[in-house]
C-alpha cells in the first residue's frame, strides 16, 4: 500500500513519544515491580483512543497502577468504587436547587459527578447492577453526558480503566459481552514472577516510598492520539490483521476446523478497528514509524480476549479464549502474501 512520506515533525513527534515512554516506565518503576506487557498495552489503549478492562485477582497493585499512572501523566484523576446501590447520577452528576442570595430566586444547577475528569478508575465494574454500568459505558462511548436535556462534554483526553475480580462472582453483575466489547483491550494483570514477589515484598516492608514525576502532559497525549491516525499500515500488516479476525469466525469459508468446534461466536468489524490501531500506537512507543506484523501479534490477546468466545463444550475441555487466539496465530500465516480481497 502506498503511502505518503513521513513529515519530519511526525518523525519528531515518534521520537518524542519513545522517549516520553522511557520516562514513563522509569517513574512508574519506582512503585510498580514488574507489569511491563500491562503497562504497554493500558498506554496503547489511551493513544488508541480506547478504554481499557483489567482483570486480576486481588492484591496485583491494578489500583496502584491506574493512580500512579494518574500521576506520571499529570491528568486529572478520579477514582469510582462500584457498589451494588451506586445509581447512575452518582456517575455522572445531578441537577440540584441553588438559591440565589440576592435575588432570592431558585434555580437548578448541575453538579459534575466524578466521571468529568481525565483518566477515571472504574473499581470493580462488575458489582454495579446493569443500569448503572450502562450509564458509565455510554459517557465512554460517547464522551459526553446528558442530564436535564443538556449535553455536557467530558474533558480530553478522557480514558476509563475499569477493573474486574474474577473471583466471588456470587452478588456480582457480569456485563454481557456486547458491553464487553466497548472496552478496546481487555488487559489480563497476572501473578509476579518470583523474583519480581521477592522484590514487592522488599521494598513494601522496608517502608520506603517514592515520590512519581510527572513526565507526559494532556496536551502531549492529544498530540500523540492524533500522531496514531497517521502511521501507515502496509497491505501485509492489514491483510493479516484481517484474516486473524476472519477467521475468529465460526460457519464461515475462513474459519479453521477447531474453531467450527471450539468457538461459539467470533470477532466482529470492531476487532479489525481495535487491532491496527493498537498496532499503531504500540510501533509508535517504540520509536517506529509504521506497524508491524509483530505489533499485530503483540496486540491480539488483549484485543480479542473479549471478542471471541469459547462455547460450553471449549470451556468443559480447558479451552480459553487465550488458548484459541495461540492456536489461532499457529494457523494464520505471517508469511502469506495478503492483497485486498475482490469485490
Amino acid at each position: 500500500m502506498a503511502s505518503d512520506p513521513i513529515s519530519p515533525s511526525d518523525v519528531a513527534a515518534v521520537q518524542e513519544c519513545e522517549n516520553a515512554y522511557g520516562k514513563l516506565r522509569d517513574e512508574l518503576a519506582k512503585v510498580i515491580v514488574g507489569q511491563s506487557e500491562v503497562i504497554e498495552q493500558t498506554l496503547v489503549a489511551m493513544f488508541a483512543r480506547g478504554h481499557a478492562l483489567l482483570e486480576g485477582v486481588p492484591g496485583l497493585a491494578k489500583t496502584l497502577l491506574v493512580s500512579s499512572l494518574a500521576e506520571s501523566l499529570h491528568l486529572s484523576f478520579k477514582r469510582i468504587q462500584f457498589t451494588p446501590d451506586l445509581m447512575p447520577s452518582d456517575i455522572t452528576g445531578t441537577e440540584i436547587i441553588q438559591e440565589d442570595l440576592e435575588t432570592k430566586k431558585r434555580r437548578y444547577e448541575f453538579l459534575e459527578g466524578p466521571i468529568f475528569a481525565n483518566l477515571i478508575l472504574a473499581d470493580e465494574i462488575n458489582r454495579t447492577p446493569p443500569k448503572t454500568q450502562a450509564a458509565m459505558l455510554e459517557a465512554m462511548q460517547e464522551r459526553q453526558v446528558s442530564a436535564g436535556g443538556t449535553v455536557r462534554k467530558l474533558p480530553s483526553p478522557f480514558f476509563v480503566l475499569a477493573t474486574q475480580n474474577p473471583l466471588e462472582q456470587e452478588g456480582t453483575y457480569p456485563m454481557p459481552e456486547a458491553q464487553l466489547d466497548r472496552f478496546l483491550l481487555h488487559i489480563r494483570v497476572d501473578y509476579p514472577t518470583g523474583a519480581e514477589e521477592w522484590e514487592i515484598a522488599r521494598r513494601v516492608t522496608s517502608g520506603a516510598e517514592e515520590k512519581i514525576a510527572a513526565c507526559m502532559t494532556g496536551e502531549q497525549i492529544v498530540q500523540f492520539q492524533d500522531l496514531v491516525k497517521r502511521v501507515p499500515v502496509s497491505d501485509q500488516v492489514l491483510g493479516y490483521a484481517w484474516a486473524l479476525i476472519r477467521a475468529t469466525r465460526p460457519g464461515t469459508a475462513e474459519a479453521p476446523s477447531f474453531v467450527n468446534q471450539w468457538v461459539a461466536w467470533g470477532a466482529g468489524p470492531r476487532g479489525l478497528l481495535t487491532l491496527v490501531t493498537c498496532a499503531k500506537a504500540r510501533a509508535i512507543l517504540y520509536g517506529r514509524y509504521h506497524a508491524s506484523i509483530g505489533d499485530v501479534q503483540a496486540m491480539v490477546k488483549p484485543a480479542l480476549r473479549h471478542r471471541l468466545a469459547a462455547n460450553y463444550s471449549a470451556q468443559a475441555n480447558g479451552y480459553t479464549s487465550d488458548k484459541l487466539i495461540d492456536m489461532l496465530l499457529e494457523e494464520i500465516s505471517s508469511e502469506k502474501t495478503y492483497a485486498c480481497p475482490a469485490a
